[in-house]
């Protein structure tokens, strides 16, 4: 049994967040706001404030849109008008009334939508590739999407930006950018989604370039130490999918990562334990070339987690649909209580 006294319960600081506990709750797809408006209720008030009040110690909301096209999903919401801003305050109050920090993950899903969810637009992609299956909690196939022009990558880059300043008015202590699991970032650096022959096309190391231009906006715009981006090999449509040199892509990762100052980031996977190359894991290999923060992910056990923080594989451990079926899963943890078992049709449709 994990003791209070563990590294798991140990206070850290990391970027300007003080935390409880190295623990995080990692971002999880709800659709509990209004479709419409994209503005959050007093059930997603309460939804976070329990957490907060077991004392997780760095939330990392739902996936919260920086457009009306950047949606994927019906019920996601947005940080992109002042009714969304105003709605959040709701939540960011709440939590740290609890003594929580809370940060936004801002997101654009790209071409894994439908027009009839981004107001008859087509999704918008680095390239017109269609992704294979269908939109979630939707049912209907992912749309051919549009390639981007040069101007519409820097609207989107500024988009990013403007929601980051936004949530910070909202309260949150930062956000997290979503580059990962096959969303518009991550399409950009995929050669499976982007076959563009600009700057933004290329190897990998060229890909990178609009995830890099992304993170350097949120930069100045609210700060590294601010700042959290996720990036993984995994992508929705392919969950299947890995890099043909799992250590040459991470590296070639962190080197972007380093060039544009950031200092927090997320690798996520779907298995923490799983070894990719030279006998260690996805997270081990991103410890081997950095030095910064490393919040870990990948269905995560408390055991697991605490192992992973002594060896100083991750600075943080994250843990996702445990803590949907569990408000009080520190508690439990805590205390060697049994956790309630996680059961999609139950928790898809109601927030514990």
């Amino acid at each position: 049994m994990i003791s209070t006294k563990s590294k798991l319960f140990e206070p850290v600081k990391i970027g300007a967040w003080d935390l409880r506990t190295r623990t995080a709750m990692a971002p999880m797809t709800r659709c509990f706001a209004d479709d419409d408006t994209g503005v959050v209720g007093e059930d997603v008030v309460e939804y976070y404030r329990k957490r907060a009040a077991d004392g997780i110690g760095l939330i990392i909301t739902e996936g919260t849109v920086i457009s009306p096209r950047a949606k994927g999903n019906p019920g996601v919401p947005g940080l992109y008008t002042q009714e969304q801003v105003e709605s959040w305050k709701k939540v960011t109050e709440a939590v740290h009334r609890e003594g929580g920090t809370i940060i936004a993950q801002i997101w654009h899903v790209g071409r894994v939508s439908h027009h009839e969810l981004i107001q008859g637009h087509k999704p918008q992609a680095p390239s017109a590739i269609r992704a294979e299956g269908k939109v979630s909690r939707f049912g209907k196939p992912f749309d051919e999407p549009e390639a981007m022009t040069q101007a519409d990558i820097q609207e989107v880059i500024g988009q990013y930006a403007q929601a980051a300043k936004n949530a910070i008015e909202a309260g949150f202590d930062g956000v997290e950018i979503h580059g990962a699991h096959g969303y518009l970032i991550d399409q950009f650096n995929s050669d499976v989604s982007n076959k563009r022959t600009d700057r933004y096309g290329g190897d990998l190391k060229q890909r990178l370039t609009f995830m890099k231009e992304v993170t350097r906006a949120v930069i100045d715009a609210i700060g590294a130490d601010r700042t959290l981006i996720r990036f993984s090999a995994l992508k929705i449509d392919n969950p299947e999918y890995m890099w043909e040199d799992p250590e040459a892509a991470i590296r070639t990762f962190v080197e972007a990562f380093q060039e544009v100052g950031a200092t927090m980031i997320h690798p996520s996977t779907m298995n923490f334990t799983q070894v990719l190359a030279d006998g260690k894991t996805m997270h081990q290999l991103v410890r081997k070339y950095w030095d910064g923060v490393i919040v870990g992910v990948g269905d995560l056990d408390p055991e697991t987690a605490e192992q992973a923080l002594v060896e100083g594989t991750i600075d943080v451990a994250a843990f996702g649909r445990p803590l949907i079926a569990n408000p009080d899963y520190l508690h439990r943890v805590k205390n060697g209580e049994d956790l309630v078992e996680y059961d999609a049709k139950k928790h898809l449709r109601t927030l514990v």
